[in-house]
Formats: C-alpha cells, sequence, structure tokens
C-alpha cells in the first residue's frame, strides 16, 4: 500500500494536468515564448516546469490550437506561441466547463 503522501501526489498530479492547459491557453492571446510563458503562469500562482510546458505546447501546437513563429531577431531565437482562432474558441468553451464544473465541486465540497 502506498503512503498517504504518494497518493496525494499522484492525484494532484492528476488534478493539475488538466488545469495547465486552460491556464496555458489563457496568457496566450499575445505572444509569449515559453520561458516567459512560465515566468507569467509562475507570477499568477501556477507553477509549471519547463518539462512539462514544452511537450504541452507542441502537443497543443499539433491540435491546431496554437500558432508559432521563430523571432530569430536577436541572438539566441525564440518560439512565439499564439493561440489559432481554433484555440480561441476551444479556450472560451474550456472557460465555460471549468466556471460549471468549479461550481458544483464548490457545492459538494463546501459545508
Amino acid at each position: 500500500m502506498a503512503n498517504i503522501q504518494e497518493t496525494i501526489n499522484g492525484l494532484t498530479h492528476e488534478l493539475r494536468r488538466g488545469t495547465l492547459i486552460i491556464g496555458v491557453l489563457s496568457q496566450l492571446s499575445e505572444p509569449q515564448y515559453g520561458y516567459s510563458l512560465v515566468s507569467v503562469l509562475e507570477e499568477k500562482g501556477i507553477s509549471i516546469d519547463p518539462g512539462t510546458l514544452y511537450p504541452l505546447l507542441r502537443r497543443l501546437e499539433k491540435q491546431e490550437l496554437l500558432e508559432s513563429q521563430w523571432d530569430t531577431n536577436e541572438s539566441r531565437p525564440r518560439k512565439y506561441y499564439l493561440l489559432s482562432q481554433t484555440g480561441k474558441e476551444v479556450y472560451e468553451q474550456l472557460c465555460v466547463e471549468w466556471k460549471n464544473l468549479a461550481q458544483s465541486m464548490n457545492s459538494l465540497i463546501e459545508p
């Protein structure tokens, strides 16, 4: 039997997984590169490891929710990500789902 902290860590990881997608999409109405996105999310209380963020960005781009473009004007090229039109529509619908789910969950867990 796993100890309780391992169980909590595993369940917390599962809980964060879906919510991180909404968090990332929420910050891409303006172009962001990976490191700037990590910083912006951290400032807003959402920590995300670059090892989690970059594969997520690639997956969201593959799903055509994001568009990307390389900026090679600086000494170190950076890949900027931005919501696509489909990404905007998906993000708006996810926000509706999130608010409904949060409201329902709050009614379950609050006395």
